[in-house]
């Protein structure tokens, strides 16, 4: 998945959940450096994702339309990233 935040607002369709929590997850893994949760981190980051992604989701609806759709696609309406995503799910134990 990509390491950057894509604009959310003004998707058609809307942002899904997934597509918020992911942004929300990229962000709490930049802001505090943990790539790989921990059961010493595990707690606290999974908190703050979820807050992060229910204010977003607040956020995008109560913000006006956009006149034009952002310019990129974000990760997860991308098909070589689904692919990507499918395939790692097929390979855990």
């Amino acid at each position: 998945m990509c390491r950057n935040i894509t604009t959310l607002r003004g998707l058609d369709p809307a942002a899904t959940t997934e597509e918020i929590e992911a942004a929300a997850r990229q962000y709490v893994r930049k802001v505090t450096g943990v790539q790989s949760v921990s059961d010493a981190t595990r707690a606290p980051f999974e908190s703050a994702v979820a807050e992060i992604a229910t204010i977003t989701a607040r956020l995008l609806a109560d913000l006006p339309e956009r006149r034009q759709p952002p310019p990129t696609v974000p990760p997860l309406r991308r098909p070589e990233v689904r692919a990507r995503m499918a395939l790692k799910e097929l390979k855990k134990p």
